[in-house]
């Protein structure tokens, strides 16, 4: 093996693979040490390298470990050990005495007078420029493994931060639900529960999700996406409004069906800023893109109050409230709307009032302005929602 050759090729592999040269050089000394022990060492040596870039000259040293009397074990030690797999916490410790990589304590001050136990020595070793082709293609195969393992623990970093951000990649392939998505340095995976009931994806489509998290494997990083997830909406938002990435105009709840309608409770931080004006934009183009890359889920703003009347009649939107008994013991609110409006304050089979609840955290009872209530679960009412107002990561 032409160790100059790494040289010239190191500031490009380093490049091309997005790792530190220092640890390319690691991985090299590492693979080097490897062959050298393959073709010359004994068991049980501790053998490094060490690895010129300048001049690609190379040296080894073998390491020994310093023990004392108290960290080897006996011969009926080692034999009860064998025995039986139960070991107390001092023999545990212990050490079998291997002389190619252990030294006792007195012949190792013989050599080094203030050394101490668990220490180590360094004996240099002769340094074999004629490496067999065994050696060579060792060398190769770890430096191949420990690049993609550096590589690997590259990707696993950068997805790691941008964990709750939006990513694109595009559909590589669709395995039974899963549908996998090439990121260019890595596949995604987007899980069948975490898509958007009714949504069809085709091979080599561009989309968009939330990255949910990012886990390490031993071939790739697992990288899973949602788009069902509410937060995806708040992300989607934070890219298409300006306001929203300042600072001045907040998202401060959100209830969604994924696929079907969301509703989002907006505030602003700048009284002179309308924020439902700000995510909807000129013309509706800012709330129309988030909504094209949704599908077509119908997205309502509403502004958010930190009066509970005030903030549950707003979340009823597009229904007119007339007016909002709240119950702040027993956190439950009864809307009085016209009769004309009560289909449209309940929402298709109780959509609208549903999200309402969710979003606000109450329990939301509908009556028309007569007072007559309006029946259970299914048809005109609501529970309060199990799950908080907004949803995290």
């Amino acid at each position: 093996m032409d160790l100059k050759t790494i040289k010239s090729a190191l500031e490009e592999l380093s490049e091309e693979k997005g790792i530190s040269k220092e640890k390319v050089i690691e991985t090299i000394e590492m693979a080097l040490a490897a062959a050298y022990k393959r073709d010359y060492g004994k068991r049980g040596q501790i053998v490094r390298a060490a690895f010129d870039l300048e001049t690609g000259a190379i040296k080894f040293w073998q390491v020994k470990i310093v023990l004392d009397e108290s960290m080897v074990k006996t011969d009926e030690e080692a034999l009860s050990e064998d025995e039986t797999a139960q070991q107390d916490e001092t023999a545990s410790k212990k050490v079998r005495f291997n002389p190619e990589r252990h030294i006792m304590i007195d012949e190792a001050r013989a050599i080094k007078s203030d050394v101490q136990p668990g220490e180590e020595l360094e004996f240099s070793l002769d340094t074999h420029r004629d490496y067999g082709r065994i050696a060579a293609q060792t060398a190769k195969q770890v430096i191949i493994q420990r690049v993609r393992e550096a590589e690997r623990e590259a990707i696993y970093d950068e997805y790691k931060e941008k964990r709750g951000g939006v990513i694109s990649g595009i559909v590589q392939r669709i395995e039974g639900r899963n549908v996998f998505l090439d990121l260019g340095r890595t596949t995604a995976i987007l899980p069948y529960e975490e898509q958007v009931q009714h949504e069809r994806y085709r091979i080599g489509e561009r989309i968009k999700g939330l990255l949910l998290m990012s886990e390490k494997n031993p071939k790739s990083p697992n990288i899973f996406l949602s788009r069902s997830h509410p937060q995806f909406v708040v992300k989607l938002f934070g890219i298409e409004v300006p306001e929203i990435s300042q600072g001045i105009v907040e998202i401060k709840g959100i209830a969604r069906e994924a696929g079907s309608r969301s509703k989002v409770a907006v505030v602003s931080n700048d009284p002179s800023i309308d924020p439902v004006g700000s995510l909807v934009g000129q013309k509706g183009v800012r709330v129309g893109t988030v909504i094209a890359e949704l599908g077509g889920e119908k997205i309502d703003i509403i502004e958010w109050s930190e009066n509970p009347a005030k903030f549950i009649s707003n979340a009823l939107s597009p229904a007119k409230v007339l007016d909002v008994e709240i119950n702040e013991e027993e956190r439950t609110a009864t809307v009085i709307v016209d009769e004309n409006q009560l289909s449209l304050a309940i929402g298709r089979n109780g959509q609208n009032v549903r999200l309402a609840a969710k979003l606000a955290g109450w329990k939301i009872d509908i009556a028309n302005r007569e007072g007559e209530q309006q029946a259970a679960d299914e048809e005109k009412q609501i529970e309060e929602p199990e799950k908080p107002q907004e949803e995290q990561l």
